[in-house]
């Protein structure tokens, strides 16, 4: 019997889930399916700027399992860019962080203080000159 495949901790769903060419309708085109842990190592790794050691401990996961994650989900990206396929985000062995576990640290994760991070976060409000 193979062994269970561990959760993947994510912090929220991808706000958009669609992404391809303008140039045409969805009719016709291949599809490429991203899962949301994929998703989430490319925002990790990527944006967020984490090593994969620390993308694995966000995830809780292993750093080889992150590396797996990372190279396939680089090639579903690549794979929509040069063949104009349509890229789905959705489906995956994941479960929605609390926010005050693990890396969050108890403090409560960025992205749910947040919405979308700090650097998308509302400014403050400047006192206006009389």
């Amino acid at each position: 019997m193979p062994r269970p495949r561990k959760w993947r901790r994510v912090c929220c769903m991808p706000d958009n889930s669609r992404f391809g060419p303008l140039d045409t309708t969805a009719s016709g085109r291949a599809v490429v399916t991203m899962t949301v842990d994929e998703y989430e190592t490319i925002r990790l790794i990527d944006l967020d700027g984490y090593s994969q050691e620390e993308c694995a401990e966000h995830m809780n996961v292993s750093r080889s399992t992150i590396q797996s994650i990372y190279d396939g989900a680089r090639k579903k990206i690549a794979q929509s860019i040069v063949d104009g396929a349509i890229l789905l985000i959705g489906g995956g062995d994941y479960q929605i962080c609390d926010g005050m576990s693990g890396p969050c640290g108890g403090g409560g994760c960025r992205r749910h203080r947040c919405g979308r991070g700090a650097e998308t976060a509302a400014p403050e409000e400047t006192p206006k000159p009389e």
